[in-house]
């Protein structure tokens, strides 16, 4: 069984590298591009991003990142000023009181520089699994599988795992997919998940693996 659901795996990932090219990737891949593999930069991306659409966040980020580097000299913004600049990506007043204290920790317990481990992640109050996964797969080239909505519905959608919350994801992927593919498949199925395979009406009639995928859940498709 098992073995089964990895071919499928081996199946679906140059299906869905070959096409993604057409779409704008997900935004921390754009943060990569544009500012390379910061990993301050990254994790900031990555909490302006929560509840809030990436093209909106893009723009948060890029007009933020003019003036911040580092937890330095996110720092000497007050709240008010960093409130101001990140008004756009929703739920400011709370997002910019999340990065003040995040990067406090990491200025007072890691010298800097944010920590390339899930335990010491996991431990700055703000920082979720979500947000801890990413920043070691992307900024510290450690494997680890970031489960969002997109990962979580697409996942269980093409049938591959039966699970009915994020954390169940992260740990059926784990025991599924190929260890090679962990940091890769967040942005495959992100990408899939904004342009293809949407939450509601998924188009399947556009979908390059819908020859793979179970369907399951699926009330409604174009």
């Amino acid at each position: 069984m098992k073995r089964n659901i990895q071919e499928k795996i081996k199946s679906i990932i140059p299906l869905l590298r070959k096409h993604t090219k057409s779409f704008t990737p997900p935004l921390v891949d754009q943060i990569i591009t544009e500012f390379g593999h910061d990993p301050y930069l990254i994790l900031i991306s990555c909490l302006l991003s929560l509840r809030a659409k990436d093209i909106v966040t893009i723009h948060v980020c890029r007009t933020l990142f003019k003036r911040v580097r580092t937890p330095q000299e996110l720092l000497s913004l007050s709240q008010k000023q960093l409130e101001q600049i990140i008004f756009k990506s929703g739920f400011y007043k709370n997002k910019a009181q999340v990065l003040r204290e995040v990067s406090k920790t990491i200025l007072d317990k890691y010298h800097g520089k944010v920590p390339c481990s899930e335990h010491a992640l996991l431990s700055i109050k703000g920082i979720g699994r979500k947000t801890a996964n990413l920043v070691l797969g992307l900024a510290c080239n450690i494997r680890a599988i970031c489960v969002d909505i997109h990962v979580h519905r697409i996942s269980n959608r093409l049938g591959l795992i039966t699970t009915k919350t994020p954390e169940e994801t992260e740990l059926a992927l784990e025991k599924i997919l190929p260890q090679c593919y962990w940091t890769e498949w967040n942005k495959l199925l992100v990408t899939w998940g904004q342009n293809v395979c949407t939450p509601r009406v998924p188009k399947c009639s556009q979908c390059a693996i819908k020859h793979l995928c179970k369907q399951v859940g699926v009330t409604k498709k174009k």
